[in-house]
């Protein structure tokens, strides 16, 4: 892995991606499927070639290559690679790595449409998973079958509660990769490279791009890794469009102020609804509450920028505030300029059945509020109207 830049993560965010830029401060974009070979030699080099710029969009393209340059600058990386969504980038990871027989295990606290895909394509295809307590120390370790698993994929913060996984523990696994969906945190929130992680994955939909007007997936680590994948993942098809990652490039200019805004806010929303008569519960590692505050401070830069509260009054108090909220906007995204709110158990997470959702403490009175760039106070005042009697 490549030394630590000497800038900070600030910084690299506004210097990185720019190789395919020329002299202008905009990334350019390259809206070409296709680009002409010079010669039959040319060609075939081009075509036989891993990730040729220049030839196949599907191959590689120069503004996609650009968000990619950056993301590994900001992962601390050797190489990133970029897919058409969060879930591309999941499955083709996957696909790439495991075959028939082989063993994965994963955490049972999971984004439900990661669950589904592990418990439906992956069994059809005869990949088996374990399923794990990922806040259980060791339990990643117990689950792991010498010479038959091939991954270990962990999520943290976690959807939608924002459990932990301790990332020095995934690190440390030796035998499988080691896969961390980071997010919730974005790259300047944590660095599962850093822990000794093998790839740190990403929608980049949320809060990366953060405008809610891109749809991306990327996953980093080292090179030779990054492209076995690469291999797989121009048959699997899953391309990133080069619109899309001009508009996080953009997106990744200002992500440093925008998290940094977002994650205050954030603290402070649930230092306050704490108090609530009609919360009964929130769930955010920035609160000396949550069960694993200390992990947090250790292997985060900040504790990010959504939380979840469980409300007293269960799902009647849910369709109430979802009815009566006026600032917020209920919708199931994040990352982006506006706070939204989004009812897990009817909407991110309806795919699990009840026992899985009891097992993943997805109950009828949880919400997830992912935390936008308005004046927290005002945002606290909406939810408080929200929450009368």
């Amino acid at each position: 892995m490549p030394q630590e830049p000497s800038h900070q993560p600030a910084t690299r965010a506004i210097t990185s991606g720019r190789a395919h830029s020329g002299r202008s401060l905009a990334p350019a974009l390259w809206s070409s499927s296709v680009w002409e070979s010079e010669s039959m030699v040319d060609a075939r080099k081009r075509a036989t070639g891993v990730r040729s710029n220049e030839f196949y969009s599907r191959y590689s393209n120069p503004t996609v290559r650009s968000f990619e340059d950056a993301m590994a600058e900001l992962e601390g990386a050797e190489s990133s690679l970029a897919f058409a969504s969060g879930m591309g980038a999941i499955a083709s990871v996957i696909l790439a790595l495991c075959s028939q027989g082989d063993h994965i295990v994963a955490q049972r606290n999971l984004y439900s449409a990661t669950l589904a895909f592990l418990q439906g394509p992956c069994a059809r295809f005869g990949i088996d998973v374990t399923f794990v307590d990922g806040t259980e120390p060791g339990a990643f370790a117990a689950a792991v079958q010498p010479g038959r698993t091939v991954m270990v994929l962990a999520e943290t913060p976690s959807n939608p509660k924002l459990a932990l996984v301790d990332l020095d523990e995934i690190g440390g696994l030796r035998g499988p990769f080691t896969v961390v969906d980071s997010t919730f945190a974005t790259p300047l929130g944590q660095q599962p490279l850093a822990h000794g992680v093998h790839l740190s994955l990403h929608s980049a939909t949320k809060g990366i791009a953060g405008h809610n007007d891109a749809t991306l997936g990327v996953v980093s680590g080292e090179k030779d890794l990054l492209d076995a994948i690469w291999g797989y993942s121009v048959l699997h098809g899953a391309t990133p469009s080069p619109h899309d990652a001009l508009n996080a490039l953009r997106g990744i200019r200002t992500m440093a102020v925008r998290t940094t805004h977002q994650a205050a806010s954030a603290q402070f929303l649930t230092e306050s609804l704490q108090l609530h008569p009609g919360v009964s519960a929130v769930h955010y590692p920035g609160l000396q509450s949550h069960p694993q505050h200390d992990l947090a401070k250790w292997q985060m830069r900040h504790f990010g920028t959504v939380f979840a509260i469980e409300l007293a009054g269960g799902l009647a108090a849910v369709e109430q505030v979802l009815s009566r909220v006026k600032l917020l906007h209920v919708a199931t995204s994040l990352g982006g300029p506006e706070t939204l709110v989004c009812h897990p158990c009817t909407t991110t997470h309806a795919s699990l059945t009840p026992q899985e959702a009891a097992e993943q403490g997805v109950t009828p009175g949880l919400l997830r509020i992912s935390v936008g760039l308005e004046d927290p106070t005002d945002v606290l005042a909406d939810l408080h109207q929200a929450l009368a009697d």
